[in-house]
């Protein structure tokens, strides 16, 4: 007489599949990204950042500099505008790290960890979820810029462009933010070492000032910066409604950091929680 022996199935084992499809992938990422939805309603002061920074940055960098650099604040307005824009939201990136940080601290993620869902789609969802933060910011940035007198000449297109264009930059930015977030072991390390990484980045580029009256030096850089190119390319498509190569090579670019970004940033996470 042969006895057969057959190893039990742990119940839990059977529940957790064992290949995450990619339309669960994105179901786990939308519902992740409500999550984070619900965080900010819960939590409207996290929105201080995105509805604050633009009207004040708005007005004191235009009627500071606008006379001396432009001749006069109307004629500054097309300048600025696109810089404020991109300098907010791309500032506003930085709270996706701390708050992940902040939550990896909390044991959040550890939770999330043991559920059967795509590993991606913690970190995912949350920067999805910042998108929102990233529209209001841009929304603001327009109203104020049309109250002083700002008036694109590319139109509801090319405004409408110009702001899917930055918030797609901006969450792949937020990539970065989110490795850093992933890695560091503080919440206020990630975001003093975002903070010195991006100023020098947003205002050593042509965010504000034209780059021909940089030093020679200073203008290679300048020319090359990443944010130069999305600022050339939101002030094309605001106010000119023209689509040209540097809108190309922000999307590119934008398409490469999460490309490379992202399983970095998943691994990561893996190997920390």
């Amino acid at each position: 007489m042969t006895t057969t022996l057959t190893t039990p199935q742990s119940p839990v084992t059977d529940l957790v599949p064992r290949r995450i499809s990619l339309e669960q992938s994105f179901a786990n990422t939308f519902t992740m990204a409500y999550r984070g939805i619900l965080k900010i309603k819960h939590n409207p002061e996290q929105l201080f950042d995105v509805v604050i920074q633009p009207i004040i940055f708005t007005l004191m960098f235009t009627y500071i500099f606008g006379g001396a650099i432009a001749g006069d604040v109307t004629a500054y307005l097309p300048t600025i505008i696109p810089g404020i824009l991109v300098q907010t939201v791309i500032t506003g990136s930085i709270v996706t790290g701390t708050q992940l940080r902040e939550d990896m601290d909390k044991g959040v993620f550890d939770r999330f960890k043991s559920l059967p869902i795509a590993r991606i789609a913690p970190l995912s969802g949350a920067l999805l979820a910042d998108v929102v933060r990233y529209g209001i910011a841009t929304t603001i940035t327009f109203i104020v810029g049309f109250a002083m007198g700002y008036r694109p000449a590319g139109g509801a297109v090319g405004i409408l462009s110009a702001a899917i264009l930055v918030m797609v930059c901006a969450f792949s930015i937020s990539w970065i933010f989110a490795l850093m977030g992933v890695m560091m072991n503080k919440a206020s390390t990630v975001q003093g070492v975002s903070m010195l990484v991006l100023f020098p980045l947003t205002f050593l580029s042509n965010a504000f000032v034209d780059p021909a009256t940089m030093p020679s030096w200073l203008q290679k850089f300048v020319n090359a910066n990443p944010v130069s190119h999305l600022v050339t390319a939101v002030r094309e498509l605001a106010n000119d409604g023209h689509f040209g190569i540097h809108v190309v090579w922000s999307l590119v670019g934008a398409a490469v950091i999460v490309a490379v970004m992202a399983p970095l940033t998943v691994r990561m996470y893996m190997r920390k929680t």
